[in-house]
């Protein structure tokens, strides 16, 4: 398993985007919907300016997307 650590805004979509997610819309409050075109999976994610998001939120989003820790952070 690879080391699971926070982060920033720019670095959850950037990785989002190298598994094939793009914007889709607003959500509720602060958050986001991501979608992948080939399967329809749709990821909700934080949008909060100038903080990190945290470990947990991370490991959420990971699963949501079916990918190993290990692979999300190569």
């Amino acid at each position: 398993m690879g080391k699971l650590r926070e982060l920033n805004y720019q670095e959850l979509t950037r990785k989002l985007k190298k598994f094939g997610f793009r914007y889709y819309r607003s959500g509720k409050g602060s958050h986001e919907l991501w979608v992948r075109d080939s399967d329809g999976r749709v990821v909700p994610v934080p949008h909060h300016t100038g903080k990190v998001i945290r470990k947990g939120t991370v490991r959420a989003v990971i699963r949501e997307i079916g990918v190993s820790v290990k692979d999300f952070f190569k």
